[in-house]
């Protein structure tokens, strides 16, 4: 039997298998919908927890944990920062050091409470970041190579030699021509000077030169936002004997807090070891990975001059990306597996880690929701797809929507489907302050990060948030990847254009990978994931299409894997031209030859082109492998991203934008069954025999699908689901910042789960005529909610606490007396219904839609939804007492069918805004005590535009009817 089919049949009869990472997940379609209501709580997204001095106390780290079960979340990493305050006995404040047996105390407790709750821990493996602290000696700091040009004048015989710095060695001595501020680094002669009594002896010389000396040093950089006792130099992440010390000096003692139960995993942030070029052995490392010796060559390679300058940059810095794979990621990985935890990494930034480097480490995790553009989030993404890690995670929400407490729920959905339709399935929410007893509200804030505890007043509505997180994460883990392109990432180029101090191929690849190629592959239906050379020789994984950007440097085996790849039928295109150079230095001239031999071969065999630029890639690609889903219009606005099931293919879309999306598409996948599966409560809406729409939002205006020539229709199928199945057009509406999940399957899927309730208590959906229905409907409103509302504040207490009618619904920040007001504003009113008009198949209380935004706020950092809700920002909806659902993104609709009645109906609407109102209203905290104390280890973002939001109901409210035409 062919192997494929074995394994689609191995898959279909067992159903379920466990992932290296331990995470049950799913191959068929049976499979995968019977968890969809109550998925498991492994999909929960988690919090950083951040410690604050740290001054925890047990009592409150208790009720933390509480509220973020409370809230759906599934977890915490610990992560201890700066302080926020000086010790204050009378208030309980004090700061603990960080590795005291107090603090190692207050870890320990929370461990053996984390799992009475059955809540997720991981750890970091360090205070703030990069790793580093007090036991970092200076010999094992991040180090760089200082260059130090002196001028020699016409006749010297002497100069004096650089200070040599404690942690410093000089490494080489050149003299050439020219003078400290110009000279030609490809002149300049290696030269042993003999010294004495801080001198250098040289031969004189009738002109004017210059001595320049290459030193070993050290970056200086301190460990960022790190908690007391925490603080000290970074260590050198290129030396092995720093990592071993770190692990030795703060894993072990953390580990050892965690006792007979480690924590799930242990935690790196993203490598920020600024400057970093150079480790003590560097030159030893280099000649035996590279063949040649590098030290004739240093002003070469740190003056950017002469032809040879980019061959020998790229030698240079992958030697680095060589040493921080073995010295670093693979013994902090290998010390996680022996101390039974996982290794969970952000493996981009500084030094220069490649994807290929996150195969190194169990749980790759991203940062940055630039679905668009080149990413980090994809960069670990990718890996997973490539690596067989099937949990991927990202850091998420960092700076959304600044300053602190301004972020909303559909912020935070916002920037999470993005992190969904590059791969994510796992959300590390950025963050949780830890707030001690008795903190004036809104309690503490991270310097950069959005707040997401308890002390947000639309908390009300973070169940609901969490469940369509947790839903989308256990979706997108299920089958296996599937997407059709790959990007091949030009390393080499990237490593040749690096300069002295900023070794980074994360930061520099989007020169490379531009915005215009990423929309180009995007827009041409596919979605991408990324590849390099190591990937492409060891992953396993083929794609049907691969991209080479702007690739100039590769080495001989890479194009005749990609050689091997076309004559297997794989299709190659080239953005901008063929690879024409070695990657680097020795034996360049021979190399290069045998890759124009080589590039010359691979660009005559078919299915392999060269496209001019960036912007004549979409075309190519469209003709090199069909659409996977094609959309027809406003294409920059819809997402999507596909997992392939045994049995079928699982769809999630999103509108990215800001405004409405009406259009049409093609899906090419073939199955005989088409259903909608709701993400936010995981009711099922099979596309019935009469579908005229994938719409959930507007059914009745969707276009009628014709079927393509040439379609079969499977027996028993209806027509449309065929098609939507088959690759036919279909309308697709989806309201701003709207998102759901398309299932096409071989087999009828489970019975639809109709009129049932949000897990979470969210909005009932579902029902026939609901959301992801397909017969034609009609809407008309039935009362529209212009008046009778009453408003009232019951945590505010006095006569705000008392209701009052309301003539128009404006916001409550514009009056004085609830300027400053942050929480839950309940509006009231009773509508009287009579039993013929509650006949309708459906009734939708409608809020109105939000209005988009034409051009960013002022926004300095990070991002946010581009839409000014008509409710600010969340609200929950109860008729007649009871809970008819949450409202916190579009479509602002509840369906109240079955909680109306004949007569009097009582309709309440609880309304949270933002803490920021409430702190608008504070003066900003005194630091200057707390950094005369500790040095000033933060500064809070964005302050000057802490302002009260608009807040409350301020929409069109209607009742609305659907009836079937």
């Amino acid at each position: 039997m062919n192997k494929k089919y074995l394994w689609l049949l191995l898959c279909v009869t067992a159903g379920a298998h466990a992932a290296s990472d331990g995470v049950t997940h799913y191959s068929t379609v049976t499979e995968v919908q019977r968890h969809l209501a109550s998925p498991p709580d492994d999909a929960r997204p988690m919090v950083r927890w951040w410690w604050f001095g740290p001054a925890v106390v047990k009592p409150q780290l208790e009720r933390e944990m509480l509220a973020m079960k409370q809230g759906g979340f599934g977890g915490f990493e610990i992560q201890p920062v700066y302080p926020m305050e000086l010790d204050d006995p009378a208030r309980g404040i004090r700061n603990l050091p960080y590795l005291s047996p107090d603090f190692l105390d207050a870890v320990s407790f929370v461990n053996r409470k984390a799992h009475d709750y059955k809540l997720r821990v991981d750890m970091t493996l360090a205070s703030g970041w990069p790793y580093g602290g007090p036991n970092v000696p200076v010999t094992e700091a991040a180090s760089r190579l200082r260059v130090a040009p002196v001028d020699l004048p016409a006749g010297a015989d002497a100069v004096a030699l650089p200070a040599i710095g404690s942690g410093e060695k000089l490494v080489a001595t050149f003299v050439g021509a020219g003078d400290a501020k110009q000279f030609d680094a490809t002149r300049l002669a290696l030269t042993e000077l003999p010294s004495k009594d801080g001198r250098a002896r040289v031969a004189p010389a009738a002109e004017k030169r210059v001595v320049v000396f290459y030193i070993a040093s050290r970056t200086g950089q301190q460990v960022k936002r790190a908690a007391l006792g925490a603080e000290g130099f970074v260590l050198d992440h290129l030396s092995r004997k720093a990592i071993d010390h770190h692990l030795s000096t703060v894993a072990e003692p953390l580990m050892k807090a965690f006792g007979k139960q480690p924590p799930y995993a242990v935690f790196s942030d993203s490598l920020e070891v600024y400057n970093t070029d150079w480790t003590d052995d560097f030159l030893a490392e280099f000649q035996r990975r590279r063949g040649y010796d590098l030290k004739p060559y240093l002003p070469v390679v740190y003056s950017g001059q002469g032809p040879d300058a980019g061959a020998l940059r790229r030698d240079w810095a992958l030697t680095q990306t060589e040493l921080v794979n073995e010295r670093y990621l693979t013994p902090v990985d290998d010390w996680a597996k022996k101390h039974n935890t996982r290794f969970r990494s952000q493996t981009y930034g500084e030094p220069a880690v490649s994807l290929s480097s996150n195969r190194l480490v169990a749980l790759p995790e991203g940062e940055g929701p630039q679905f668009r553009e080149f990413s980090f989030t994809r960069l670990a993404t990718s890996a997973g797809h490539l690596y067989g890690r099937n949990v991927i995670s990202a850091e998420t929400w960092t700076w959304l929507n600044s300053p602190a407490f301004s972020a909303t729920p559909l912020d935070m959905k916002v920037e999470a489907d993005r992190m969904l339709l590059q791969g994510v399935n796992l959300f590390i929410g950025h963050g949780w302050p830890y707030t001690p007893p008795g903190a004036q509200e809104p309690g503490y804030a991270f310097y950069a990060a959005a707040v997401f505890n308890n002390h947000q007043p639309w908390w009300n509505v973070m169940p609901d948030v969490t469940a369509y997180l947790q839903r989308t994460s256990y979706l997108l883990r299920q089958g296996e990847p599937a997407n059709d392109v790959a990007l091949l990432l030009p390393n080499d180029d990237v490593y040749a254009e690096s300069q002295p101090a900023k070794v980074s191929l994360s930061a520099e690849m989007h020169k490379h990978v531009t915005p215009e190629i990423m929309t180009q592959i995007l827009d041409a239906g596919h979605n991408v994931d990324f590849l390099d050379a190591e990937a492409l020789r060891d992953s396993g994984k083929r794609y049907p299409l691969i991209v080479l950007p702007h690739v100039t440097r590769m080495a001989p085996e890479t194009l005749e894997l990609l050689i091997k790849h076309a004559g297997a039928g794989g299709k190659v295109i080239a953005v901008g031209g063929k690879p024409s150079l070695a990657p680097g230095f020795r034996d360049a001239a021979a190399v290069t030859a045998r890759v124009r031999t080589l590039s010359e071969r691979l660009f005559a065999l078919p299915g392999v082109r060269v496209v001019e630029d960036d912007a004549a890639l979409g075309a190519a690609v469209g003709g090199a492998v069909a659409p996977d889903l094609r959309v027809s219009s406003q294409a920059s606005a819809v997402g999507f991203i596909r997992r392939k099931l045994a049995d079928g293919d699982l769809y999630f879309i999103a509108n990215t934008s800001n405004r409405e999306v009406r259009t049409t598409v093609s899906v090419a996948a073939r199955r005989a069954h088409a259903a909608w599966w709701n993400p936010h409560d995981g009711t099922t809406t099979p596309i019935s025999r009469t579908a005229s729409a994938l719409s959930s939002s507007a059914p009745e205006q969707a276009a009628q699908a014709q079927p393509a020539a040439g379609v079969a229709v499977a027996p028993g199928a209806g027509a449309a689901a065929a098609a939507a199945a088959a690759g036919d057009s279909l309308a697709l509406v989806l309201s701003p910042y709207e998102s759901r999940v398309l299932v096409l399957s071989d087999s009828a899927q489970l019975a639809p789960a109709i009129a049932a309730r949000a897990a979470a208590g969210g909005t009932r959906v579902g029902t026939p005529g609901g959301p992801g229905a397909t017969d034609a409907r009609s809407e008309a409103t039935l009362v529209a909610l212009d008046g009778g509302w009453q408003l009232s504040f019951p945590a505010a207490g006095g006569t705000l606490a008392q209701p009052r009618a309301l003539s128009a619904l404006t916001s409550w920040a514009d009056d004085p007396a609830t300027r400053y007001y942050s929480g839950i504003g309940v509006y009231t009113t009773d509508i009287a219904l009579q039993a013929s008009q509650l006949t309708a198949t459906r009734i939708k209380l409608d809020f109105g839609v939000g209005t988009p935004l034409d051009s960013t706020p002022k926004v300095p950092a990070g991002m946010r939804a581009m839409l000014d809700s008509p409710i600010r920002e969340a609200a929950v909806v109860y008729v007649n007492g009871q809970r008819a659902g949450a409202v916190w993104h579009p479509p602002y609709q509840v369906d109240v069918t079955k909680l109306l009645k004949p007569g009097t109906n009582r309709i309440e609407v609880q309304v949270a805004n933002l803490s920021i109102n409430m702190l608008a209203g504070q003066e900003r905290p005194d630091y200057r005590l707390l950094s005369a104390r500790y040095g000033q280890r933060f500064v809070p973002q964005d302050t000057h535009l802490i302002t009260p939001r608009p807040s409350g109901m301020l929409g069109q409210v209607r009742l609305l009817t659907e009836n079937a035409q």
